[in-house]
Formats: structure tokens, C-alpha cells, sequence
């Protein structure tokens, strides 16, 4: 870990942005071959940096926290923008040598920098001490996105706003309005937190080593949940109604509820028609339809296992004597 949160004035042009070049001497030295494993696609275009940076909307009051920073690409440009930056990086090598470069290309603002070297479904609010992140703003590696940003939010009710860029099906989804194709799970578990949009496409040419999709940006800002909801509770029935999408609610939710008449009757408690399906309700329908499940679910206990006459033998002819038990030894003799 370096550095502590403070709050400076603007680095401006003396913060250099890593180009092609300088992102593959750095990668050769620390001898960092890109891996599928972690999802490790390095920006290298300065101008998507600056884009990314704008679109984040962030102020010099902001604190970000940055997963999968890199080799320091959108790092730099965050400290040029932001009062402090928190870079969590589950890579020892990238993490080892991220305040190192920050120090060589940005000095002046390398004292906002902290990098905490963890995975960020393991980060919690104590790992940011008194500088609590109000923004989130990350290259997220495609094969994490969203349970990255779903943890974050749950964690960190200090997060304000932010904005990611990833793989172009996961911002179609997590932008998601009910109705669409698209929406489903990761759209109505971020709409819990926070109200989702588009800002943009990212081509795969600005990454190395070069993908073979589109990225895209999704910026989100934070609101409060659905008035008096649980959201565990609303999760639950937000996975069972997306578990068989294609049937109506009062089919899909019929395991949950204990049986479809009673996933019906709670479906009409919480002014929901039996015969719609998920991807038309938004997360306040998911809400009260926990709710009204709260009270009205039949949950049945799963039976015993059923051991055959065979099987209850054997058993029988394993089990141990009881016999009396042996005077204790006298510990003196």
C-alpha cells in the first residue's frame, strides 16, 4: 500500500499518459504477458483515457477507486482529475510496480495515489480508512464486471456515481431498460443502487493485446433503494423469475412461492399480473413482490432421505456395541 488521501492541486499536462510504446517496455520489463485468466487487456490510447476520465464527471473532491489498473493507463489520468485514487490490483507484479511508474510519469501527483493489492470481491469499507470512494471507475476485466460492480455498491454505500468500461453485451445489459432483450438479472440488481445509461463504444484497437469484441462505457449514479425493501429478499426473486425467463411470473416463481397458485396469489397482493414475465417488471415490482412473499411463501422443508430395507440392514450390522464403560485408569499407577 502507498500513499494517504489528500486532495491537490491539478496535475494538468505534467501527468503523462502511457501510449503504445510505453505500455509494451513496461509490460517487457516487469516480463507481464497478458493473461485470459484475469481478463488483462491494457489501454493504450491516451485520448480513451481523457474520454473515459470526462465521461466519470469527477471533481478534485471525488476519492475513486480503480479496479484492475494495469500497468497505470487510466491511472494517471484519474490522478489528474480526482483528490485520490485507490488502485486495487489482485496481480503482486502489476500491484508492486503501479506507484513506480505513477512516481516516474506523474510525480506530482503521486502522493493521491494508495494501491492496495486484493481481489475487489474480497474489498470491504475498512480497506479505505477515513478516505471512503465516492466514485468507481475501472477497466473492468470482462469475465468479472458484474459481480465486481454489484460488490462495490453493497459495500461501499459511499459511492456516489461512476462509470465503467466493459465488454459491449455486459454495458447492453447492465443498462437495461424492462422490456428489452437485454434486460435481465445484472439490469434489475444494479438498478437496486444506482440509475444506469450508455456513454459510449470503445473499439477493440485501443487495447493490447487487441479483443475480439467491443467494449462499452456505462456511467450510473447512485439513488436510494425501494422504500421499506429487503434487498436479499428481492434478489431471490429477482434470480427466480430470470431462471426461467421465458415463462410467466406465476410459472417461473412457482419453486420460490411453494406452488404456482400461491406464486399468483402473491403476484396479485403486489399489483403484479400472474401472467407477465420478468423482463417487464422493474425493481420496484421485484420489491413488492418479495414483500408480499414475505408473508404468503409456503416454504416446505425437504424430506428426509429414504434409506431402502437393503441398505437399513447393513447399516444395522455396522452399528457399534454399546457396551458398559470401562472404570477410569488410575492416573497414578
Amino acid at each position: 500500500m502507498s500513499g494517504s488521501p489528500s486532495t491537490g492541486p491539478s496535475a494538468g499536462p505534467s501527468t503523462g499518459l502511457l501510449g503504445p510504446a510505453d505500455v509494451r517496455r513496461l509490460a517487457a520489463g516487469l516480463g507481464v504477458r497478458p493473461t485470459k485468466t484475469l481478463g488483462q487487456n491494457f489501454v493504450h490510447d491516451p485520448n480513451t483515457v481523457r474520454r473515459i476520465v470526462a465521461a466519470a464527471d469527477l471533481t478534485p473532491d471525488d476519492i475513486v477507486v480503480e479496479v484492475g489498473p494495469g500497468l497505470g493507463s487510466l491511472t494517471l489520468a484519474l490522478l489528474a482529475a480526482a483528490g485520490h485514487v485507490y488502485a486495487v490490483e489482485i496481480d503482486p507484479t502489476l500491484a508492486g510496480a503501479l506507484a513506480t511508474t505513477i512516481g516516474t510519469r506523474a510525480p506530482d501527483v503521486a502522493d493521491r495515489l494508495t494501491v492496495l493489492q486484493r481481489d475487489a470481491m474480497s474489498v470491504g469499507v475498512a480497506d479505505f480508512g477515513a478516505g471512503a470512494p465516492t466514485a468507481l471507475v475501472a477497466n473492468l476485466p470482462y469475465n468479472v464486471a458484474v459481480p465486481v460492480v454489484l460488490h462495490l455498491l453493497a459495500e461501499l454505500s459511499s459511492l456516489r456515481h461512476g462509470l465503467v468500461m466493459v465488454q459491449r453485451e455486459v454495458a447492453d445489459r447492465l443498462a437495461a431498460a424492462p422490456g428489452s432483450k437485454t434486460y435481465g438479472i445484472p439490469s434489475v440488481k444494479l438498478a437496486w443502487y444506482a440509475t444506469a445509461r450508455q456513454a459510449g463504444r470503445v473499439p477493440p484497437s485501443v487495447f493490447w493485446p487487441v479483443p475480439n469484441v467491443d467494449s462499452g462505457l456505462v456511467a450510473f449514479g447512485r439513488h436510494e433503494p425501494p422504500a421499506g425493501a429487503d434487498r436479499v429478499a428481492t434478489f431471490e426473486v429477482v434470480d427466480a423469475a430470470f431462471a426461467q425467463r421465458r415463462k410467466t411470473l406465476r410459472a417461473a416463481l412457482a419453486g420460490w412461492a411453494g406452488s404456482a397458485s400461491v406464486a399468483a396469489d402473491i403476484l396479485v397482493a403486489a399489483g403484479v399480473d400472474p401472467v407477465s414475465r420478468g423482463e417487464t417488471l422493474t425493481v420496484d415490482e421485484f420489491a413488492a413482490i418479495a414483500a408480499a412473499g414475505a408473508t404468503r411463501r409456503v416454504i416446505t422443508p425437504a424430506p428426509e432421505p429414504t434409506i431402502r430395507p437393503r441398505a437399513a440392514r447393513a447399516l444395522k450390522r455396522h452399528e457399534p456395541h454399546m457396551a458398559a464403560p470401562a472404570p477410569p485408569r488410575d492416573s497414578t499407577a
